[in-house]
Formats: C-alpha cells, structure tokens, sequence
C-alpha cells in the first residue's frame, strides 16, 4: 500500500491582482514542497511584491486560491496566517530599536500567542525565553543579545529580524530581500544560516530577492517572474539554461 504524498505547503493557483488597466499579477501559480527553499525571481515591476502580499494577506488578490498544508488561506489577515504557521520578513527592517535583541524575538513570538488579555498574566517573558535563547544562540548574536536592537549594525538588525520570523516555529516563511543592503561579507553566512535552519528544522522558505548569486546558492527551485505571468519555474541550473529567462531577465 503506498504511502499517501503531503500536500504542499503552499499552493498558489491562479492568483490574479489588477489596478486600473495594469495587470499586477496575471494568473500565477506554483507550489512549495514541505521542506524546499523556493526562490522568486524577475525585474522591477514583474508584479513579485503584488503577489508576495497577496499571499500574505497584505492585499486581497481579485481571483485565484492559496492554501496552506492543503487548507485555505485565502483572504485571511497576516495576524490569522501567522496564527496558522507563516512568518515573514519585509524589505525594511522591522525590528524596535530601542528594545533589547532578545525582547525582540520575545515580543515577535507574544504576537502569536492568544489575546492581549492572556499574554498579561504570562510569565515575564511568556514562557519563550528558552525559544528565544537557542536562536540567539543559532544566529550567532548571543554578544549583542541584551543591547538595543538599534544600536547594532544594519547586518546584525537584520538577523534579528529574520530570527523574529522564526520565534512562532512557523510551517513556512516568506523573506523578502533577506540580502537587501547588507554588507557583502555577511551574504554568505545568512545562506548558510537558512540552510541549516531549512535542514535542521525542515523549515519551507519563499525567497524574494535580487542577488542572483544568492538566490541560485540558496534555492532547491526558482519561479521567475516577468510582466505578472510565470515565466519558468526549475531547478537553478534549469534556469540558468533557460533561453527566455536569459533573454528577460539575466540580459544574455
């Protein structure tokens, strides 16, 4: 008797997003795997962000469905989608600066833990200072743990804010431009700190972002994007092989 497959985490069918006569997003669907780094590629204005926010309830898409594990998610609130395992991150940092590292993730993870009138009468720090000390331990920033986040580095900032995604155990996260404007020399280690993440706690990623490099390390596939419709979607050496693709986009 064979096993009976997963669904995908992610499933995209047919999203649709108009403003006026632009077309935003036009028709885009795809699938990620349980456990697959899936990256999203294209030039400026290919409609990424649209669909990016469509799926994280941000906007309200005009047509077409997203599920999460096989169930719904359509229309849902970024509150509720994060209730239901999906962390993000989003180009601008998102961190309070004026709050220790480790009470960032702490209030990251509160977020998702019942009603304000629940988390008033938790333990200090809701019963999360364990969670919140393993990634502080995993993403290297145990030195900088108890000063302000807005005191740091803009490369630091932002692994705090990628390891805020992180303290909901989410089934799935969306990072957006995870690289954008950080110092070169710390690239690299963000790839191979999502690595092991993905590799340790099978976590899914949906990856946005503009360093190709990056992107083409990093991802097991890759959607491309150009003008709201789906170009091609394939393996890195896939898409780097692929004529259309070189043609839109990598300017070959």
């Amino acid at each position: 008797m064979s096993a009976v497959a997963s669904p995908p985490v992610l499933k995209v069918q047919g999203l649709k997003k108009s403003y006026g006569a632009i077309q935003a997003v036009d028709g885009v669907s795809f699938e990620v795997r349980p456990g697959e780094i899936f990256g999203v590629i294209g030039p400026n204005g290919s409609g990424k962000t649209t669909m990016f926010n469509s799926v994280l309830g941000q906007i309200s898409p005009d047509a077409g469905s997203i599920e999460l594990n096989g169930e719904s998610i359509t229309g849902l609130s970024p509150l509720e989608l994060n209730r239901r395992g999906v962390g993000r991150t989003f180009q601008t940092l998102q961190v309070f600066g004026k709050m220790s590292v480790r009470d960032n993730l702490l209030v990251a993870a509160q977020e998702h833990q019942g009603s304000l009138f629940s988390r008033l009468f938790a333990p200090g720090d809701s019963g999360l200072g364990g969670q919140a000390d393993a990634l502080i331990d995993l993403f290297r920033i145990r030195h900088v743990a108890e000063q302000p986040a807005g005191s740091l580095s803009y490369g630091q900032q932002k692994l705090v804010d990628i390891a805020m995604a992180f303290m909901s155990e989410p089934d799935l996260v969306l990072l957006d431009e995870p690289c954008a404007g950080v110092n070169p020399s710390l690239v690299g280690g963000i790839s191979v700190l999502l690595k092991q993440l993905n590799r340790e706690r099978r976590s899914s990623f949906v990856v946005i972002e503009h360093n190709m490099d990056f992107v083409m390390d990093l991802c097991h596939r890759i959607l491309v994007m150009v003008e709201g419709r789906v170009l091609a979607i394939g393996t890195p050496d896939e898409i780097r092989a692929n004529k259309q693709v070189l043609d839109a986009y990598l300017g070959n």
